[in-house]
């Protein structure tokens, strides 16, 4: 128990070995869908064939976990984000019209530019600059946002050209599984069911089978090599208004997805002191950043903290041993990734809504009565979902705690630091 608890801030009061290497499997299996996503999408770009990127994705995601392991000694998974590989994709490559080289340039520098700013405490008085009231918000925006994404994913919710989003079959197929699913899963844990949300999906996967759901697409492969796209990089470009652009936005995406990832899964876990300050903070931040600089060395898109990972600390996740079995589950799936693709959406859809629900515990700590408080919140939740971003509603969040208390004249409340965060995020909106 001292070796583990010197090498991954183990601690047998709070946690067991059981419940942290479950963890670990559970959000695997949340955020595993990036495997099969990210080379579907990457390799819409000529050069960048599928297999070599799902070995990269794979790669970065295990060298993540690893750091988080070590070095943030925190419960949660790294992966290529999604949304980051979307605008890396759809907007930098084929809107812009730059190559995919230029686009993993931008990538690194902005890792590198995590670094320094993490080693020098930049982001980490970010962090702490949010008032109490937005870092409770934040985990109930995440709820929200991770129960659409589920709902989504398995077709419970469906685009609607008229309305924006609608309910869309749920007599059949993917969407009938994933409710079927949340029956099981929810039952389970109102019967205190250990390993609920991994029994959950296994379960749920296993019904989509005679449904026709889940599709069984073999079990061992070889993984392909990276050498096409390893270590690709455009560095003429590098003093150009264009890559300082890219990477701006980059960098925005990245720090508010991963501030609101951690900020809100620490605190449903309580893993903050009596002044809702998160533990280990620096060193989360400098495993995310040494991720997606080794990412962009790989070959893939910025690689950061998933909100998944609420899945596994929901399931009793506390310490690095929960991020360790991330990174084992996916160097495994390098030789299983057929077997672990065959895992629909359908059936984590239930343990992402279940997650969603427990992480909307936090909102009851926001004071209600008050205005100033309330309304930046309620803004701040409201906006994860229909945005689809957690960035944007921690920006507009701080935007209008800001603009509240000073037409309030609540001056006092405000700090400087919050002043020059709610400019440069008004800025942000306004020139990018």
């Amino acid at each position: 128990m001292e070796l583990l608890k010197r090498l991954f801030g183990f601690d047998a009061n709070q946690t067991t070995i059981k419940k942290e290497i479950l963890a670990g499997i559970t959000t695997f299996l949340t955020m595993s869908y990036i495997l099969a996503v990210n080379p579907s999408m990457f390799s819409l770009l000529d050069g960048m064939s599928a297999g070599a990127v799902f070995t990269a994705t794979a790669l970065a995601a295990i060298i993540g976990c690893l750091a988080m392991a070590f070095w943030g000694k925190l419960p949660f998974g790294l992966a290529p984000g999604m949304g980051l590989n979307a605008f890396f994709v759809y907007s930098v490559c084929l809107g812009m019209g730059y190559t995919w080289q230029f686009a993993l340039t931008a990538v690194l520098i902005e890792g590198l530019i995590f670094i320094l700013l993490t080693a020098t405490n930049v982001r980490e008085a970010i962090v702490n600059a949010i008032p109490l009231s937005l870092r409770n918000a934040i985990g109930a925006g995440i709820g929200l946002f991770i129960t659409f994404i589920g709902l989504s994913s398995a077709g419970v919710v469906v685009n609607n050209d008229a309305t924006l989003v609608a309910l869309g079959d749920i007599t059949s197929g993917s969407a009938l599984l994933a409710l079927i699913g949340l029956i099981i899963t929810g039952f389970m844990f109102m019967r205190n069911v250990p390993g609920a949300i991994l029994i959950g999906i296994l379960v749920t996967m296993l019904i989509g089978i005679p449904m026709g759901v889940t599709e069984f697409k073999g079990v061992i492969s070889y993984p392909e090599s990276i050498s096409s796209i390893f270590c690709k990089f455009e560095f003429d470009k590098i003093f150009t208004l264009d890559m300082l652009v890219v990477v701006f936005t980059f960098l925005f995406i990245d720090m508010f997805d991963t501030v609101g990832t951690l900020v809100g899964v620490c605190i449903k876990a309580n893993m903050v002191d009596s002044k809702g300050n998160i533990y280990r903070l620096k060193e989360a931040f400098m495993a995310d950043a040494i991720a997606t600089t080794a990412g962009a060395v790989l070959g893939t898109s910025t690689t950061t903290t998933y909100v998944e990972s609420a899945a596994g600390v929901a399931q009793g996740g506390r310490s690095g041993l929960t991020a360790f079995a991330v990174a084992v589950c996916f160097a495994v799936a390098l030789l299983f990734s057929p077997l672990f693709l065959s895992i629909p959406a359908a059936a984590t859809a239930p343990a992402l809504i279940i997650v969603g629900l427990m992480m909307m515990e936090p909102i009851t700590n926001i004071p209600f009565e008050d205005f100033s408080e309330s309304i930046p919140a309620f803004v701040c939740v409201v906006m994860m979902p229909l945005t689809y971003s957690i960035s944007n509603g921690i920006l507009l969040g701080m935007i209008s705690y800001v603009l509240m208390n000073l037409v309030c004249g609540k001056f006092k409340k405000i700090t400087i630091p919050m002043y020059l965060l709610a400019i440069l995020f008004a800025l942000k909106f306004l020139f990018l």
